[in-house]
């Protein structure tokens, strides 16, 4: 008999109901875990998703969450818990939707928002989830951030940035609470046909001179899917990857590699 992939408990998905966080709670359901969804306005799109979920006989919630607020995330994380018993993996694939920003011409009202929302966004999280990872006796954080660490996308700062200053406190975590098992690692983001990016091809902010330049730079000349991201969030936050903690896997293509491909 196999080793199931998961404890008793559920995944909980911030960002669960946009374009790339559905496509993970998806791949958690199919691994056969329970997954709570976590959205900000689209409360519509994520009841579906639950529903969807439930049919592959896992259960299945949405809770409302602004993870800037920091009452509000405890609420939820507390809702999660007590309708599942306990939470063993917790996603953090949430972030403000932000235009492209060369560094020097971010304002400084952009750059609040996104440390405001994003960065302290996630201390809320984790401020709220690590003491109940500790007494549960472990837990596994997984953290969506973004291939820009390895690679800089120039235009992409609003994003890249608070997501590699989270990289920094998951190394943090991975180091200091590994003791309690509680693991920490990252997805790191290439292109993917889903989410902020698919809204921004939609209004056609991305030139076709974009697209080339950014192939040039990738190994697979193609974009990747939500449901790839969710198979590496699947993998490090299971049993399967119980020995693996600060670590980060980048879901890009090869993005990157070995330089610029010319």
């Amino acid at each position: 008999m196999s080793e199931a992939m998961f404890d008793n408990g559920a995944a909980m998905i911030f960002g669960g109901s946009g374009g790339v966080g559905q496509g993970v709670c998806r791949e958690f359901a199919k691994a056969g875990t329970n997954v709570a969804i976590t959205y900000h306005k689209n409360q519509g799109g994520a009841e579906a998703l639950a529903a969807e979920l439930r049919g592959l006989g896992i259960k299945a919630s949405a809770h409302q969450v602004t993870i800037g607020d920091a009452a509000r995330v405890d609420a939820a994380i507390d809702e999660v818990a007590k309708e599942y018993g306990r939470i063993h993996s917790i996603v953090v694939g949430v972030g403000t939707f932000v235009g492209q920003r060369m560094i020097a011409d971010a304002t400084r009202e952009e750059w609040n928002s996104v440390i405001e929302e994003d960065l302290k966004g996630f201390l809320n999280i984790l401020y709220s989830s690590l003491p109940r990872f500790r007494a549960w006796g472990g837990g596994a954080y997984v953290h969506l951030g973004s291939a820009g660490h390895a690679w800089w996308p120039e235009a992409d700062v609003l994003s890249v940035a608070p997501k590699a200053a989270i990289e920094s406190l998951l190394q943090g975590i991975a180091r200091e609470e590994g003791r309690n098992g509680i693991r920490a690692n990252s997805v790191l983001l290439g292109v993917i046909e889903a989410g902020m990016f698919k809204v921004q091809w939609d209004k056609g902010i991305f030139p076709q001179a974009w697209v080339d330049e950014v192939h040039k730079a990738l190994a697979i000349k193609r974009w990747g899917t939500a449901a790839e991201i969710g198979h590496a969030a699947v993998f490090l936050a299971s049993n399967k990857a119980s020995y693996i903690t600060g670590q980060r896997i980048s879901v890009s293509g090869g993005f990157g590699v070995g330089g610029m491909q010319l």
